[in-house]
């Protein structure tokens, strides 16, 4: 624990941010299935004075991500994680150190992993290793640093060693700041821990900081979505669209990994040091792990079993396609993190009431965008085509039941689906739409539309998995062997967005044409080379930059998949009273 760096470079008056009362809690939310653990580790203490919310995240929910802070503190700390020595068994008038030493105290309830002790006899002085340069603060350092050494002290007190001194090492300045370790400091931090362990046997998080310095640079700021989180407090935003001005993006707009596609039947992916190494028939590529989100594999494509265990272990999932682009299952490793929200989310699913109020929410905002795209795109829009999807809205926002809400999702994409033709450009017109068929679908526009959704339902699986969500438990969507029922939930009012307007771009600029299909007895589908070439299509969508239609701020396709299945859960779990729905004007 102590091995890590703080996911935030803290600002000067970082220690001295106020706290925030807490929330009402929902009543749907559960308690905790597991106590709270027993030792709080010293890297806990750090993060619990410096936020709450932050140390919840990352101890009760196991939540991390990296950032180019984190990445730093972990090269700064590449010496003092390379375990050397140890402590004596007794009392040595020879000088030593020892790196990465891990202690524990039952009577005092904490654990640390030291970075070095330096010692000589019983007198010992442990170090802590930091990135960046020391802070211009008389005390040396801030308090959470202070208090995360001074567990280290007293750690090393309690197994019988001499501890009277400690320090900081900031890598980048190249300089040991000593830190006095006081009365003041030891109440300081033992509150700390007693707070750590409360946090442990909260219900749900506490809330996010303010307009805080504190969330500039914080590794974890995409999961938090602090400001998201507050906006969506404020009284009538979820109804009366964007708050007063657009809040700060602190997450990056997009994700600058990408996603490996292997078509090649017959192709075998494996492993060499960093890189996955795909082979086919006549060519070998490469792509580096680092800069890989996740690998989706098409028909008879071989995983080495090293690949499978190197990519489950990092974190990058395998996504299962059949042959013709059916979304049939994925590779993941053991994901024990945000139990918690698992649990809210199916109690959610066994409550009625609140599965309507989400599921009216999907559906309405589907057809409202549903129409956008055919005031945007169709040759000459039929206003009364377009009163009457402003009234299915309507009456999806009112429908008393999912069998009802069904029945108006099924007659607007009628009366949607029946104008669709209306939107391809000339470079289309030998295309045609007479309604939406599938398994298998039986024209081109229907294959298309059919690939586009199977990979945008993909993106969505992703999606709820990183959110910590279970993509295959459901609102609107019910529970069927295999079907990813949130993922689904969740691409209702993304699909005209996502999945249609990528078929229209494809066609309306000749990306695909008729040649690039197969017709057979059952059905159309596409050809390999059109598949590639849709891929591209829906890759370029999803990483296109818009402006979030409720916070205000630039950012990408693919993370507004994930902000939206983050405030899922923020929903769920009581934070915020409604879910945001993603409709575009």
């Amino acid at each position: 624990m102590g091995a890590m760096t703080n996911p935030a470079q803290k600002p000067a008056d970082a220690a001295d941010a106020p706290a925030h009362d807490e929330p009402g809690r929902a009543k749907h939310l559960p308690p905790r299935p597991d106590p709270a653990p027993a030792l709080v580790p010293a890297r806990m203490v750090n993060e619990v004075l410096y936020c709450e919310r932050l140390a919840y995240l990352e101890w009760v929910q196991g939540e991390w991500a990296d950032n180019a802070f984190t990445e730093e503190g972990r090269w700064s700390h590449r010496r003092a994680d390379d375990k050397s020595g140890g402590l004596p068994a007794e009392e040595s008038e020879k000088p030593y150190t020892a790196r990465s030493v891990w202690l524990s105290s039952e009577r005092l309830g904490l654990t640390a992993k030291i970075d070095v002790v330096e010692g000589e006899g019983e007198a010992v002085v442990p170090i802590e290793y930091k990135r960046g340069t020391p802070p211009d603060v008389p005390e040396g350092a801030h308090l959470p640093e202070r208090a995360q050494l001074c567990v280290q002290v007293l750690l090393l007190r309690e197994h019988g060693f001499r501890c009277d001194e400690a320090a900081l090492y900031f890598a980048a300045a190249r300089r040991r700041v000593a830190i006095a370790i006081d009365d003041a400091l030891v109440a300081a931090t033992l509150d700390a821990a007693a707070k750590a362990r409360a946090l442990g046997e909260r219900d749900g998080p506490p809330p996010p900081l303010i307009d805080s310095r504190k969330c500039d640079g914080c590794s974890l700021v995409g999961i938090c979505l602090p400001d998201e989180t507050n906006a969506m407090k404020a009284p009538g935003v979820e109804d009366e669209g964007p708050p007063p001005r657009a809040i700060r993006r602190l997450h990056p707009a997009r994700d600058d990994r990408k996603a490996v596609y292997v078509h090649e039947q017959g192709a075998r992916v494996g492993i060499e040091a960093e890189r996955l190494v795909i082979r086919g028939k006549d060519v070998k590529e490469e792509a580096r792990l680092v800069d890989t989100s996740h690998v989706s594999l098409f028909g008879n494509v071989t995983l080495s079993a090293q690949a499978a265990r190197t990519l489950a272990e990092r974190g990058i999932p395998v996504m299962l396609f059949s042959y013709g682009g059916w979304f049939s299952a994925r590779i993941m490793g053991l994901d024990g993190k945000n139990v918690e929200l698992r649990i809210a989310q199916h109690r959610v699913a066994d409550d009625p009431r609140i599965c309507l109020e989400l599921a009216r929410g999907f559906v309405a905002s589907k057809i409202r965008n549903a129409r956008t795209m055919l005031r945007r795109n169709h040759a000459s829009p039929d206003s009364a085509l377009l009163k009457q999807l402003e009234a299915y809205a309507k009456d999806a926002e009112r429908a008393d039941a999912l069998p009802s809400l069904l029945g108006i999702e099924g007659s607007a994409a009628r009366a949607y689906f029946g104008a669709f033709t209306g939107m391809f450009r000339a470079s289309g017109m030998e295309f045609s739409l007479d309604g939406r068929n599938r398994r298998p679908p039986r024209d081109p526009v229907n294959a298309l539309l059919s690939f586009c959704y199977s990979l945008l339902t993909k993106e969505l699986v992703l999606a709820c998995t990183a959110a910590g969500l279970d993509p295959l438990r459901g609102f609107y969507h019910q529970p069927r062997f295999g079907r990813p029922a949130l993922a689904l939930d969740l691409m209702e009012e993304l699909r005209p967005l996502l999945g249609d307007s990528v078929v229209i771009g494809v066609l309306n600029n000749g990306v695909v044409d008729a040649g690039d299909f197969v017709r057979h007895r059952e059905g159309v589908a596409l050809t390999a080379p059109a598949r590639k070439k849709v891929i591209h299509a829906f890759e370029r969508r999803l990483d296109q930059e818009i402006t979030h239609p409720v916070f205000g701020y630039a950012i990408s396709w693919r993370r507004v998949l994930e902000v939206q299945a983050r405030l899922l859960g923020r929903r769920l779990l009581g934070e915020i009273e409604s879910y945001p729905s993603m409709r575009t004007r």
